[in-house]
């Protein structure tokens, strides 16, 4: 007989107990009966259950909430089509190294394969794209399980986890004395890895001798948070530095050793390449863009990323802030860190920088119309605060963002990552607004992307959180379509690639936020400032010239 005199509790319970425990506040989910006791576990430990209209939004907006707040994301969604409606969303986030737990439903584990409702294979269909893929074999299990994956995603270098929860494991009760619920801040240890001494001490010594280094600063600068270390690398050793991806804004625009358009030249010519947390990929050239002349080192957290697809002559595996400071500390004390000797060189790549700046300037100023984007990508770049968000969703338009687009402060930029996946927009804005409320979130979509996850407008809507939004509208997937016509003519390029011309601004009324058209390009400041005013969701619709394509977007290997 059981002991009724022993405090019970679920699985879903279970569940918000240990999100709670690893700093959650709030979780991305679509409703589905496999997950509802979930739900009422977070009611009961005060974490923010936010529905969203798709599976897909509510996984792009953990990975965002992950990337913002540098805690893990969570999205719960239910089995079968809603576990495979999340699947980009974890892929996404797979590829961009961001920490999140998706929790998925199952049918019961007493029906297992008996074709219950919504039953895959999920788990399969997840491990390729996750660093760690379970099922919770047991309600006292639930908690240890959902720990455990946290713990995994922070094995090397970020990533996501996934952890599907039987429908029966989910809702069924054990005694609390026998679910192992860890408590917060003891089952993790820190991953703040120092990186091999005698190898940072290499790196001082290559800086101090070095007359022409340069510093690429990847995204895993701001997922460390190694912003100060790498600032004060640059500024004791007189290092000129480049940022991609979620390390855009570890400079401010105007610091002397923040440069954007030279970095090609500046790998062509460097005795000393340094690359931070980013891999050599397909941003890289594979690592074929470094000069062969060069010296060249990697500093990654994840072992296997060092060396991949380019030999190095250093690579050190840790911490990005610690090996820097370390490798500052160690330099700074010896021949003034080699900095004086520098000022050739910066002036050098400025002059670089400067000679690219003045080739779009015509663009960037343009009273054309159909506008031109980078007038469009201009006006927003000037528009920006020193705390505005920016966020970028689209192909070619976003191409041409980000040559213009500096944002003024550390973690102020988001964009898909290397799968380079459309529709994390409207996501990544649900995520950026409620972790940080009183920043401006500016998000620049493509039309084509935001037309993939724009129906989560509403949601933003309804939870009240306001934002600029500008739909760069050109009625075509101008990005592949600039491929098609360089591959096929003139006669084969709109082939699968044109859209309606939608009015995104009507939509956004429709929806209860603020909508504005834009075709003559002295009107783009205004409305961006009205759509700032307005305090409520916006999307200003720019019409663009279609016939004009990103350097980046005619740069592409594929197309070749």
């Amino acid at each position: 007989m059981p002991d009724d005199s022993q405090e019970l509790i679920s699985g879903g319970h279970l569940v918000a107990k240990a999100l709670k425990a690893e700093g959650v506040d709030v979780i991305y989910t679509l409703c589905g009966g496999h997950i509802i006791d979930i739900y009422d576990g977070c009611v009961d430990e005060g974490i923010e259950v936010v529905d969203v209209r798709h599976e897909q939004v509510a996984a792009h907006a953990a990975d965002g909430y992950a990337r913002i707040t540098g805690k893990p994301g969570c999205a719960v969604v239910t089995a079968g089509p809603g576990t495979t409606d999340a699947v980009t969303g974890v892929a996404n986030a797979f590829r961009a190294e961001s920490p999140m737990l998706l929790i998925g439903g199952q049918g019961a584990l007493a029906q297992h394969k008996m074709g219950s409702l919504q039953d895959l294979p999920h788990v399969d269909m997840m491990t390729p794209i996750t660093k760690f893929a379970a099922t919770v074999p047991d309600t006292a299990r639930v908690a240890d399980m959902v720990s455990m994956a946290f713990r995994e995603c922070y094995n090397g270098a970020p990533g996501p986890s996934f952890l599907e929860i039987p429908r029966d494991v989910l809702d069924a009760k054990v005694p609390v004395d026998k679910a192992r619920v860890p408590k917060a801040g003891m089952y993790r240890a820190s991953t703040r890895a120092a990186g091999d001494p005698e190898s940072v001490e290499k790196l001082a010594d290559l800086l101090v001798h070095a007359e022409k280094p340069v510093i690429l600063l990847g995204s895993q600068v701001w997922t460390t948070r190694a912003t100060g270390a790498a600032i004060e690398l640059v500024r004791t050793l007189n290092v000129p530095a480049y940022m991609n991806g979620a390390a855009r804004g570890t400079l401010p625009p105007g610091d002397p050793h923040h440069y954007q358009l030279s970095r090609r030249y500046a790998f062509a010519n460097a005795d000393l390449i340094i690359i931070v947390g980013t891999p050599f990929d397909f941003r890289m050239g594979y690592g074929k863009r470094l000069s062969q002349a060069a010296t060249v080192v990697q500093i990654d957290l994840d072992y296997r990323t060092v060396g991949r697809n380019r030999d190095i002559d250093l690579g050190i595996v840790g911490d990005a802030g610690q090996i820097l400071a370390s490798v500052t500390q160690s330099a700074s004390g010896r021949l003034n860190g080699g900095s004086v000797k520098r000022k050739a060189w910066l002036d050098e790549l400025r002059t670089a920088e400067q000679t690219a700046i003045d080739k779009r300037l015509p663009h960037l100023k343009s009273d054309s119309s159909p506008i031109h984007p980078y007038r469009l990508v201009s006006e927003i770049n000037d528009f920006l605060t020193e705390d505005s968000i920016y966020i970028g969703d689209g192909g070619d338009i976003v191409t041409f963002s980000g040559q213009v687009v500096q944002p003024k402060s550390p973690g102020h930029w988001m964009d898909p990552g290397p799968l380079g996946t459309l529709g994390v927009g409207i996501p990544f804005v649900l995520a950026a607004k409620q972790a940080r409320p009183d920043s401006e979130v500016v998000a620049l979509f493509g039309d084509g992307a935001f037309s993939l996850t724009g129906w989560d407008f509403e949601t933003l809507v309804r939870y009240n959180l306001p934002f600029v939004g500008i739909v760069g509208n050109n009625s075509s997937m101008n990005q592949i379509r600039y491929g098609q016509k360089a591959k096929y003519g003139d006669e084969r390029e709109r082939v699968g690639n044109t859209l309606g011309d939608v009015h995104y601004d009507k939509f956004a009324q429709m929806l209860g936020g603020y909508g504005e058209e834009v075709r003559d390009p002295a009107d783009i400041a205004p409305a961006l400032r009205r759509a700032r005013e307005s305090g409520l969701p916006s999307l200003i619709n720019v019409w663009v010239d279609p016939d004009v394509y990103a350097p980046g977007t005619m740069n592409q290997t594929m197309y070749k």
